[in-house]
C-alpha cells in the first residue's frame, strides 16, 4: 500500500493573520477617512465658489469647514485650502486636457468623477507638462512654488474664545482650558479668554457642546457695546452665523426676546445650528437693534482666508473694482442703518462692520447723523478705555490715537 502524501498546505499563523487583518482594516479606515474628506471638501468648495461668484458668501471658509456636519475637519480644511490656492493651475490643466466637456458633466452627476479623472491620467499629466514648459519651470514642484501665495498667519496674534455664560461660568472655563493651555481673561471684553497664538480649539469638548465660542475680540465687542439688559427686546438685523446673536442672549441671561434676521436660507441653517449649540431660547419684538451688515470684510480677510478666493485675485488686479464694491456696500449700509433708526420703539442702535475702510465706517455714520439727530439719537462712547476711535471726520470721533 502506498504512503499517503503529506498535506502540502501551509498552516495558518494566527498572529501573522491577525496582524495583516489589522493592517488591512487600518488601511481601509484611512482610505474611508480620505474618501469622506474629499466629499466634504467638495461640498465646502461648491458652497464657497458659488457664494464668491455671486458675491454673497454663505459663511467664511473656516465656518463652513468647522461646522458640526463636517467630520474630518483637519483633512477637509487642508484639501479646501490647497484646492483654492492652486485653483488657477487646476483649471489650466483640466482645460488643456479637455476634461471639462459635456461628458464630464454627465459623469460628475453620476458620482464617478474620481474614476473618470483616473482614466484621463495620461492626458492630465501631458497637459501639466505643457503648462510647466509654458511657465518655464523644470517640474511640477517648481510650478507650485512659483504660484504659491499661501497665507502665513501672524505668529504674534493671540487666539480668543468667548465663554457662553448660558452654559458655563468663566472661572470654570479657565480651569478646564488652563490644564492644557496658558489662558487669561481679556482686559476689555467680559467673559472673553485670551490664548497663545496658534491654539486650535475647534475639536475641544467645550466648543462642541457650546460652552465656549471661538469668536474674535472685535466681534465680541459688538454685543457688549449694545449692553442689553435682561428682559430687553432686541433685533439682530444681520445675524448669521449667529455668534453675536447668542452673545446677546448670554448678556441678557436668557431673559427677554431677540429677533434674529437672515434672508439667505443656507445662512439660516448656520444660524439655527449656532443657536441650538448655545442653548439660547429668546426671540421677538423690537427695542434695541444690533446692525452688523454685509461689508467688504477687509478687516478679517486674513482670518477668513479670503485671499484664497477667486474674487480676491480679480480685486488685486483692479483696485478700482475693489473701491467700487466698497462704495456699493456703503450705500446699502447707510440705507440699512437709516432704516434701523426709523423703528418707532427703538432706543439704542449699534452699527458695526468687519471692514477697515473709511467708506464703510466713518462715512456711513456721518451720512446718517442728521437723520439720527432729528430722531433724538446721540452718539455714545462704549469701551471708554479703548484708545482708538476711528478717523476724526465728524464730531464725536476725535478721540486721540495712542
Amino acid at each position: 500500500m502506498g504512503r499517503r502524501p503529506e498535506n502540502t498546505r501551509q498552516k495558518r499563523n494566527p498572529t501573522t493573520d491577525h496582524g495583516q487583518g489589522r493592517q488591512r482594516r487600518r488601511q481601509s479606515n484611512a482610505e474611508r477617512s480620505a474618501y469622506f474628506a474629499r466629499r466634504e471638501a467638495a461640498k465646502v468648495l461648491r458652497c464657497v465658489l458659488q457664494g464668491d461668484a455671486r458675491r454673497r458668501a454663505v459663511a467664511s471658509i473656516k465656518t463652513l469647514v468647522y461646522g458640526p456636519s463636517v467630520r474630518n475637519k483637519k483633512a477637509t480644511f487642508a484639501l479646501v485650502c490647497q484646492t483654492l490656492k492652486y485653483l488657477p493651475i487646476l483649471k489650466d490643466v483640466l482645460e488643456a486636457a479637455k476634461v471639462l466637456n459635456g461628458k464630464w458633466k454627465a459623469i460628475t452627476l453620476a458620482g464617478d468623477a474620481e474614476r473618470f479623472l483616473l482614466l484621463r491620467k495620461d492626458d492630465l499629466q501631458a497637459a501639466l507638462a505643457q503648462l510647466c514648459a509654458r511657465k518655464k519651470v523644470k517640474c511640477f514642484a517648481d510650478l507650485l512654488l512659483q504660484d504659491d501665495k499661501s497665507f502665513v498667519a501672524d505668529a504674534s496674534k493671540p487666539r480668543y474664545a468667548r465663554v457662553n455664560t448660558l452654559k458655563l461660568d468663566t472661572d470654570s472655563a479657565l480651569h478646564v482650558l488652563g490644564k492644557q493651555y496658558e489662558v487669561r481673561k481679556d482686559d476689555v471684553v467680559p467673559n472673553l479668554l485670551v490664548l497663545p497664538p496658534g491654539t486650535d480649539l475647534h475639536a475641544h469638548p467645550l466648543v462642541n457642546d457650546g460652552g465656549i465660542f471661538l469668536q474674535g475680540k472685535a466681534s465680541s465687542m459688538v454685543a457688549v457695546a449694545l449692553s442689553p439688559e435682561p428682559g430687553w427686546e432686541v433685533l439682530d438685523a444681520c445675524s448669521a452665523p449667529g455668534n453675536k446673536t447668542v452673545h446677546l442672549a448670554a448678556l441678557m441671561s436668557g431673559k427677554g426676546k431677540i429677533i434674529a434676521c437672515e434672508l439667505n436660507k443656507d445662512r439660516v441653517k448656520l444660524l439655527e445650528e449656532t443657536i441650538k449649540r448655545s442653548g439660547a431660547s429668546s426671540i421677538l419684538l423690537i427695542r434695541a437693534i444690533l446692525l452688523d451688515p454685509s461689508c467688504s470684510g477687509s478687516g478679517t480677510a486674513a482670518e477668513r482666508l479670503d485671499h484664497l478666493l477667486p474674487s480676491n485675485r480679480l480685486a488685486q488686479a483692479s483696485d478700482a473694482a475693489d473701491n467700487q464694491r466698497a462704495k456699493n456696500l456703503a450705500a446699502f449700509q447707510s440705507k440699512a442703518l437709516a432704516h434701523a433708526l426709523s423703528f418707532l420703539s427703538v432706543e439704542r442702535v449699534v452699527y458695526s462692520t468687519c471692514s477697515v475702510h473709511q467708506t464703510e465706517n466713518e462715512d456711513v455714520i456721518k451720512s446718517v447723523l442728521p437723520l439720527a439727530a432729528s430722531l433724538n439719537f446721540q452718539l455714545e462712547t462704549p469701551f471708554p478705555q479703548w484708545p482708538r476711535r476711528g478717523l476724526p471726520v465728524f464730531v464725536g470721533c476725535e478721540f486721540p490715537y495712542k
